[in-house]
C-alpha cells in the first residue's frame, strides 16, 4: 500500500520558505518528493524515518515529464530527490529559487535502504540551503551545495 503524502503539505503556488517541517512536529526534516528512477521504498523509508515522503508514482506523476514533476514539487514546497541529471539543468535554464533538488550520484551500485540511508544522514545538514534553495550533490564520499538560482 502506497503511503500518503502528509497533509501538513503545502498546496500554493509560491515559493518556500522553509522547509523544515517544525509544523509537522520535527526538525530539519524536509519534504521530499522522490523521482521515478529512485525505487519507492525510498520514499518508504524516509517517511519511517519522519520525513514527509512520497515517490511520483505515490501522487500520480509515474509518467509525468521532469517540468511537470518540477510544476509539482515547487507548488507544494516538495524538494526533488533524483539520480537525475536533467533536474538541475532545467533549474538552472528556469533561473528559479525552487524546488532544491537533491542530486545522487554514484549510487548505482547501492540498494535502495542505503541510498534512504545516505539521505537521511545527510538531510539534517543541508535543510537549511533547501529551505533556500539549492542544488545538492550528494554522493557516498561528497557533498556540494550551489544555490539557485544556478547562474
Amino acid at each position: 500500500m502506497a503511503h500518503q503524502i502528509r497533509s501538513c503539505w503545502r498546496r500554493s503556488g509560491t515559493p518556500p520558505r522553509s522547509l523544515t517541517s517544525a509544523s509537522c512536529g520535527g526538525s530539519a526534516r524536509v519534504r521530499l518528493l522522490c523521482d521515478a528512477n529512485l525505487a519507492p521504498a525510498i520514499a518508504a523509508r524516509l517517511h519511517d524515518a519522519g520525513h514527509d515522503s512520497a515517490h511520483v508514482i505515490d501522487v500520480g506523476l509515474a509518467e509525468a515529464t521532469d517540468p511537470e514533476i518540477v510544476d509539482y514539487a515547487d507548488a507544494r514546497d516538495c524538494v526533488i530527490v533524483t539520480a537525475d541529471t536533467d533536474f538541475p539543468m532545467l533549474m538552472a535554464l528556469r533561473r528559479s529559487t525552487s524546488p532544491s533538488v537533491v542530486l545522487l550520484r554514484g549510487i548505482n551500485e547501492l540498494v535502495p535502504d542505503r541510498h534512504a540511508a545516505l539521505l537521511i544522514a545527510n538531510l539534517p545538514v543541508v535543510a537549511h540551503d533547501l529551505g533556500r534553495g539549492a542544488i545538492v550533490s550528494l554522493g557516498l564520499d561528497h557533498r556540494r551545495v550551489r544555490s539557485l538560482p544556478l547562474a
